[in-house]
């Protein structure tokens, strides 16, 4: 029998949550935009769900392809892309389950956080869940200093785009999309903020 850390992985907590709740089960697509090594997938490609893949980073998508040929080789390598996730080459509404897990605060600027979001949303399915973990200002507002636009220094000497709730809020109503619960903000030490952001897309 495998032992919760071979079972799992170093899954995200919360991502871990949706898996409890029942949100996420056997059968369901799962595409995960910004991989990296696959931390979250070890559990997908354990229990046979169809898993997608995609990095900037080619040593990190080969990492995710390493555990695809030892976890589920009838997968194809094809799955796992190195491509940003602004510009993914996965068909539109492909996927049942999309994971953004600390991607989303590397953006540059506005307009890369719109087309990084927007492109993670395309490949979403209708009716579809949408995990997000990313910075963010909640809970320690006053602990961060503004570089320019929405980017900051964190305490923790980071550099990183920043939301807040409003911003969450406007860009849940501007996709269209059900806040399927209410946001789950960690304040690490005060050093850094991380907020889990649970989306469903709305059939037309």
């Amino acid at each position: 029998m495998p032992t919760l850390l071979e079972q799992f992985g170093q899954i995200d907590i919360y991502l871990f949550d949706q898996l409890l709740k029942r949100r996420i089960s056997p059968g369901m697509r799962i595409l995960d935009a910004g991989c990296g090594p696959g931390r979250n997938l070890v559990y997908f490609l354990r229990e046979g769900y169809e898993v997608y893949a995609a990095d900037s980073d080619a040593q990190s998508v080969e990492s995710v392809r390493f555990l695809a040929r030892k976890l589920a080789p009838a997968l194809p390598a094809s799955n796992f892309r190195v491509e940003a996730v602004e510009q993914m080459s996965f068909d539109d509404a492909c996927a049942d389950v999309v994971i953004s897990s600390a991607v989303l605060h590397f953006a540059r600027d506005d307009a890369q956080f719109e087309s990084m979001l927007l492109g993670s949303w395309r490949v979403l399915e209708p009716g579809g869940l949408f995990f997000c973990r990313l910075a963010s200002l909640i809970g320690m507002e006053s602990e961060f200093k503004r570089i320019q636009g929405r980017r900051y220094w964190s305490p923790d000497g980071a550099e990183r785009y920043l939301v807040d709730a409003p911003l969450l809020a406007s860009l849940t109503e501007r996709l269209g999309a059900e806040l399927v619960e209410t946001l789950k903000t960690t304040v690490v030490q005060n050093q850094r903020s991380m907020t889990t952001w649970v989306l469903r897309k709305k059939s037309p």
